[in-house]
């Protein structure tokens, strides 16, 4: 089984180009939604959560207020870093486990997609290391028509992550997403197609 690394910046097109490596038939994982599993109510990761950060962090229904801890890590690297110790180690066991039953199943190509992947160092498991980039003001532009926020909360949630054209230098295969959607799938098919 060839295991394949997928990241990018917020908002570069990550996650449309992990789609449709869905669709073309890869097995495809999303650290983000692994993220939530290993913090979902009753898992130890979420208890050490709320230890950490108190019940401010828990919603009203008893899930954790992704809003209210993302508004604390983005504002203190202290509590950032703090998060990332809890979760981490959780995501990459989760995903170690997942690649194990891929490979059991007989998946040709299983594909790891993850914001933070190069951030935190896990890039170094994959061979392969797509990387989905755009410039800093398509970035910024997409990011706020995407989530509707202010420019200062936007500059501030990119600035949680590398610089792209620092993120850049770890690929093996990069995707540019600087012009039209069916541009970016072209690349993107053409990457796909040689990981086959």
């Amino acid at each position: 089984m060839k295991v394949v690394g997928l990241t990018g910046g917020i908002a570069t097109g990550k996650s449309t180009v992990a789609q449709w490596f869905r669709d073309w038939g890869a097995a495809v994982i999303d650290a983000d939604q692994v993220s939530r599993v290993v913090v979902a109510p009753g898992t130890p990761g979420f208890a050490q959560v709320v230890e950490r950060f108190g019940p401010g962090v828990v919603a009203p229904d008893g899930t954790l207020d992704r809003a209210a801890l993302r508004a604390r890590i983005t504002a203190s690297p202290e509590d950032r870093r703090a998060l990332e110790a809890i979760t981490h180690p959780a995501i990459r066991e989760h995903i170690a486990q997942w690649l194990s039953h891929q490979a059991s199943l007989g998946v040709e190509l299983a594909v790891v997609e993850a914001a933070l992947m190069v951030e935190t160092g896990s890039h170094r498991l994959y061979p392969e290391l797509v990387i989905v980039t755009t410039t800093p003001a398509l970035q910024l532009a997409r990011l706020l028509d995407r989530d509707g926020t202010t420019e200062e909360a936007a500059r501030a949630l990119v600035a949680t992550q590398l610089p792209l054209e620092e993120k850049e230098r770890y690929a093996t295969r990069l995707l540019r997403n600087d012009g039209s959607r069916a541009e970016l799938e072209r690349q993107a098919r053409a990457v796909f197609d040689a990981l086959r």
